[in-house]
């Protein structure tokens, strides 16, 4: 595949998708947006990655939204119907709708997907990185959600899952400040899982993707990632119901076979994800 907005490369299992419009702090495009999704279906269709991880070129992880696509809006130059939603696919009725938007397809995806902050990630760009299973940061990285500070609202779901993350109370402080927020802090309130020296980022980043990739079946992360994110619209009985179904499902799996075998014999796991 050929990119202009992204990089994409596969090694160790890993996939590693990075913005790249250095320049620009890599701001968002609607090419970015469109090259981004076919990176993030192809990793998750591929056999030969276990793991994606999403990270930004230069200094930045994502400024948000490039400025050349909001400076139109609201003028009469600008293209898009009202109302429009870019980036989606036809529907699939084996995902829930919540799934299938123009970026909440993240969770969809049966690999799990970490964001690596190199840098800001304001607006979309925190979004984004909302989407992703989980964050870590470089000392460097800066969030800030910055809508109301453009005469914006809450967009694209964050009002759904930024709550989730930090809380009620804490999310509509950062939501209605648009503060930045240093990695420090994102640590402190659980908007993000580490956080690491600028040069250390990557190396812990890469380390912890290629422990899953190569000592966790993929199936079993596939069917715990799908149970985590169908329970946030669940009840605790329906957890407890699902989860007694797949446990009996995993019992019939070539990965289940394979993670006895080779605890028993005292070896690395050969996982296949079957």
């Amino acid at each position: 595949m050929t990119f202009e907005h992204i990089d994409y490369d596969i090694s160790e299992g890993i996939a590693t998708v990075t913005l790249n419009r250095p320049d620009k702090l890599n701001a968002w495009t609607r090419l970015m947006e469109k090259e981004v999704r076919e990176a993030m279906e192809s990793a998750d269709k591929d056999d030969a990655v276990r793991v994606i991880i999403l990270t930004g070129a230069g200094r930045g992880f994502c400024a948000g939204a490039d400025m050349n696509l909001l400076s139109g809006i609201g003028d009469g130059s600008e293209t898009r119907e009202p109302g429009a939603v870019y980036g989606t696919r036809p529907y699939n009725v084996a995902i829930p709708a919540d799934y299938q938007t123009q970026y909440s397809y993240f969770p969809s995806l049966s690999k799990p997907v970490i964001a690596a902050i190199n840098g800001p990630a304001a607006g979309l760009g925190m979004v984004v990185s909302l989407y992703c299973d989980m964050r870590f940061a470089s000392r460097e990285a800066i969030f800030m959600t910055a809508f109301a500070k453009r005469g914006l609202i809450a967009e694209h779901g964050i009002s759904w899952m930024l709550p989730r993350l930090v809380g009620h109370s804490v999310a509509l402080d950062l939501l209605l400040s648009s503060r930045k927020v240093t990695a420090e802090e994102a640590l402190r309130i659980g908007l993000v899982n580490q956080v690491h020296e600028a040069d250390a980022l990557m190396p812990a980043t890469r380390a912890y993707a290629k422990d899953l990739a190569q000592n966790v079946s993929p199936r079993s992360m596939a069917v715990m990632k799908r149970q985590v994110y169908n329970a946030q619209f669940g009840t605790l009985n329906d957890a407890v119901a699902v989860g007694n179904a797949e446990m009996l499902e995993s019992f019939k799996s070539e990965d289940f076979k394979e993670g006895v075998a080779h605890f028993l014999e005292k070896r690395a796991p050969n996982f296949s994800g079957k």
